[in-house]
């Protein structure tokens, strides 16, 4: 249902927020006009109009046989004059370093580029064994890697379901990874609130990965943490997947207050 509470100029800017972080949420795969209305509680003629206008403005664009919405070409130059004040790797490194610190292990900063994932930080622990299965700057298919399924299944279904169907001819190169093994794992961590992935590439490595909560709603980051399987077993497995969930919230509300003070 519509929200009629807020004056009439502040209700309009709200309802157009609501579209574009609907839109951004579902940007791999686009989102139609019905889905938008249904989503939000606008209905259609509202949705549409200010569709309309997002869209002659240049933050969205339509394409695809059902003339789906994606975020459009001013989006991403809005996000690129932004990104002076947004240091990813410098945010996130505090998180990092107390995670490879604690465990002992290392832990990856991963973050979502179309259907792949892409590693922007690693760190290192002190364990004499080092786990060290993807390289910073590498991309990988979403869900080949534990940060990757973290991402993957945060996604809605439809465009999880998009995003594997784009990527199945190529998890075979990923040990024994196939699209019904993905959809296994992505089951699980939906279960589980965390993405495990416990030998199912590589069969001595153990990874699990959390999702970085963000104001959009959707997920663009993830921390994992990768060692050895008798290192993630059991009780330490718990507290290891606790201490990521709990730095996860802390990188989250890092993020916006830095998106807050850019705002001042």
């Amino acid at each position: 249902m519509e929200n009629e509470s807020s004056p009439k100029g502040t209700q309009s800017i709200e309802r157009t927020i609501q579209i574009l972080k609907k839109v951004a949420s579902r940007n791999t795969a686009g989102i139609t006009l019905a889905e938008i209305a249904r989503e939000t509680g606008l209905k259609s003629p509202t949705a549409h109009r200010i569709l309309a206008c997002l869209t002659e403005q240049g933050l969205l664009m339509q394409r695809g046989p059902k003339r789906e919405y994606f975020l459009g070409m001013l989006a991403y130059e809005l996000g690129l004059a932004a990104n002076c004040h947004f240091t990813l790797r410098e945010l996130c490194s505090p998180v990092l370093n107390r995670l490879a610190r604690a465990t002992g292990d290392t832990v990856f900063l991963t973050t979502r580029s179309g259907t792949d994932s892409v590693v922007i930080e690693r760190v290192e622990g002190s364990y004499p064994v080092k786990v060290l299965t993807q390289m910073v700057g590498e991309r990988r298919p979403l869900g080949s890697t534990a940060g990757g399924l973290a991402l993957l299944a945060a996604m809605p279904e439809a465009e999880r379901e998009d995003v594997i169907r784009k990527n199945r001819h190529r998890l075979n190169r990923y040990g024994k990874l196939s699209e019904e093994l993905l959809n296994h794992m992505v089951e699980r961590a939906c279960r589980l609130g965390y993405a495990l992935n416990d030998g199912q590439i590589l069969p001595e490595v153990t990874g699990i990965g959390v999702v970085v909560p963000t104001l959009l709603g959707s997920h663009y980051a993830a921390l994992s943490i990768v060692a050895l399987n008798n290192r993630l077993v059991g009780n330490r497995r718990d507290e290891v997947v606790a201490m990521l969930n709990a730095e996860a919230a802390k990188l989250g509300r890092t993020l916006a207050d830095a998106s807050a003070a850019a705002r001042l």
